[in-house]
């Protein structure tokens, strides 16, 4: 088994630690990164984190976002923490 091929595509989304978007209403993507580590990036790489499991990521999400339905996407492709 070849492991390049059997990975899942990398998001990479920039993010550092920092106020919700001030023109638009923050959305976030949460997935694993390439440890396994449960990650919750803002799309515009304003806000985000590292979490132990993938509801503490979701909650974090939520809460960031004031709990909107659509605001919290859960991937199932890597997802990247770059700071």
């Amino acid at each position: 088994m070849n492991p390049v091929t059997t990975m899942p595509p990398i998001l990479h989304v920039a993010a550092i630690h920092a106020e919700a978007p001030a023109g638009g209403a923050a959305r976030f993507i949460v997935g694993q990164d390439h440890a396994g580590r449960w990650v919750a990036v803002e799309v515009h790489g304003r806000a985000g984190g590292l979490f132990r499991s993938r509801d503490a990521a979701v909650h974090f999400a939520a809460y960031e976002t004031g709990h909107r339905a659509d605001a919290v996407s859960v991937s199932p492709d890597r997802v990247e923490l770059r700071l």
